[in-house]
């Protein structure tokens, strides 16, 4: 019978492990397809717009997501816990929702007519995590001030 569960207990542990992988893959997929639609929507960490002449139309854009962990990653980061080192799964978790919301930023940012994201600041908060908490999720916000020109005035009469 304790062979049993332990078999069970394994064929969950890689069901996990490979649908774990084949939906990461997926959500990697889908970023790089959407980074090369947004690559002309730039987004830059400097504070001021490179024309300050021009006279422009500022927005706050701002994208985020909320992203979980899987059981397999949980149970390998516990096990490198015990030896320290790098986390790299919880670091490509980090990196996927770091890039999704900067999409759904500068997605925004395009619906507003804009192509230049400045000041983007990224913030990233933990909204569960621990053994007794459930599986570890992240929340990673992605926000900046988009500026599109200005519609040039007609001259008065």
């Amino acid at each position: 019978m304790e062979s049993i569960q332990w078999l069970i207990f394994l064929a969950l542990l890689a069901l996990g492990y490979f649908v774990g992988r084949w939906n990461e893959r997926a959500h990697f997929k889908s970023i790089r397809e959407r980074e090369a639609k947004y690559a002309k929507v730039l987004a830059f960490a400097v504070r001021y717009p490179p024309d300050v002449v021009t006279p422009q139309e500022c927005r706050l854009v701002s994208g985020s997501v909320v992203i979980s962990s899987d059981y397999f990653k949980q149970c390998v980061a516990g096990l490198r816990t015990l030896g320290g080192g790098r986390l790299s799964s919880y670091e490509s978790l980090l990196d996927r929702a770091r890039r999704e919301a900067t999409l759904r930023m500068k997605e925004q940012a395009q619906r507003f007519g804009s192509t230049l994201i400045v000041n983007v600041k990224v913030e990233t908060t933990t909204v569960s995590g621990g053994a007794r908490k459930g599986l570890p999720a992240m929340e990673v916000m992605a926000y900046g001030t988009a500026l599109k020109s200005a519609a040039p005035r007609a001259p008065a009469p």
